[in-house]
């Protein structure tokens, strides 16, 4: 596969706007760690050696809470300009998180990741107001660091003069092959770094949505272009079927719901006291805790191929039962070709499960992260008018 057919979203900004609905096509392209691997890169590391880590301090040094999210598995991306003539950037919109960043012009030569991404160029722009204030986000394997900025960003036709982080270190290691140049928090402002408000909340105060919601549908055909739209302010009936179910957000400043169980082929298995699962649209894969998702694999047949994801005999898919999530008083099943991911790196001899362990400790854990193998199958609203969450069965 060519990493140039990624999944690069071709933003509403250009488009028209739907009544009070704004559009942001997606399209669908392999992943960072599926391009990693067809340039010949290690990739089966844990989380700790790749992955975003979160922890306390000043803006300086405090890691974004993007710790639920790993980029190397975000195959969905759009995007936005940023400036006066504006310059376009693709972004993965995510409800991990709450703050934006792209790379910076000012990148560091030594960085050379920062040669394969679109560059903010403050000077280009009429809009621009300094601020400088240094932020760095911080990595096992290294720190992306920059400083804030101000300027006009656009998304879905919406104009907002939004604070975003201008990146001018990025680990080679981690962005190398990524696809997408930044990243566009859609969380609740708890969830931002500095008390920098988000951008979907600097557009909720210029009223012009029908609703202060946005909805996100990911296609379940991978040759579907558009492969995915975003909808600021309400919901496309040709995407879903049925009715929405609503649960209330569990707590604000994330998109989590309280969750009844974990089942599997109609057994219930884990969660059984209740948990929290969060919706991630940032995120490929169904994450849940260490001890939890292994012994899902074992009752599964999977082998574990690293970094603590699995795979099956892919003769044996075909056999594979549902797993089901039990949120509020409904049943939302997945069936094996929902959750059994698409890859070639095993020459159709083992296929890979978008499932994987990761303890998230208190207080935030322990969490199931729900990503786009559940997103697909299920079309969902963020409605931040009503802080909940809706279901539907997606087209």
């Amino acid at each position: 596969m060519w990493c140039w057919c990624l999944l690069v979203v071709v933003s509403g900004l250009f488009g028209p706007a739907t009544g009070f609905f704004r559009r942001i096509s997606l399209r669908k392209m392999p992943s960072l760690r599926e391009c990693m691997r067809e340039q010949g890169q290690v990739t089966m590391k844990t989380d700790a050696e790749l992955g975003f880590s979160a922890g306390p301090g000043s803006l300086e040094n405090r890691t974004v809470p993007m710790l639920l999210t790993n980029y190397l598995d975000a195959q969905y991306f759009g995007e936005i300009g940023i400036g006066s003539p504006a310059q376009t950037f693709k972004v993965i919109f995510d409800t991990g998180s709450a703050n934006l960043w792209v790379p910076s012009i000012n990148c560091k030569p030594i960085h050379s990741a920062c040669e394969t991404h679109n560059l903010y160029d403050a000077s280009q722009s009429q809009t621009y107001m300094e601020n400088g204030t240094q932020i760095a986000i911080s990595y096992v394997s290294g720190t992306v660091k920059g400083f804030l900025s101000q300027d006009l960003v656009t998304i879905g036709g919406i104009p907002v003069i939004q604070m975003f982080a201008e990146i001018t270190t990025l680990p080679t290691s981690s962005f190398m092959y990524a696809k997408f140049d930044g990243v566009l928090g859609m969380g609740y402002p708890a969830q931002a770094i500095g008390g920098i408000t988000p951008v979907f909340d600097h557009i909720l105060t210029q009223h012009v949505l029908k609703e202060d919601v946005f909805s996100v549908y990911y296609s379940r055909n991978d040759h579907m272009v558009p492969g995915g739209e975003i909808i600021l302010g309400g919901r496309d009936p040709t995407y879903y079927q049925g009715d929405f179910y609503y649960l209330d957000v569990s707590k604000k400043g994330f998109w989590q719901v309280n969750m009844k169980g974990v089942s599997v082929d109609r057994t219930l298995q884990f969660c059984q006291e209740g948990c929290a699962a969060m919706v991630d649209t940032g995120a490929t894969l169904i994450t849940g805790p260490v001890k939890d998702v292994k012994h899902m694999m074992d009752i599964l047949g999977a082998q574990k191929i690293g970094g603590n994801m699995y795979a099956v005999d892919c003769k044996e898919v075909a056999q594979l039962p549902d797993i089901s999530f039990h949120l509020g008083g409904r049943v939302f099943p997945l069936s094996s070709s929902d959750y059994v991911l698409q890859d070639s790196d095993f020459d159709d001899v083992l296929c890979p499960l978008a499932f994987k362990g990761v303890d998230v400790h208190p207080p935030l854990g322990p969490l199931w992260v729900l990503g786009a193998s559940f997103i697909r199958r299920y079309y969902i609203e963020f409605d931040r008018q009503n802080n909940r969450i809706g279901f539907a069965m997606a087209r």
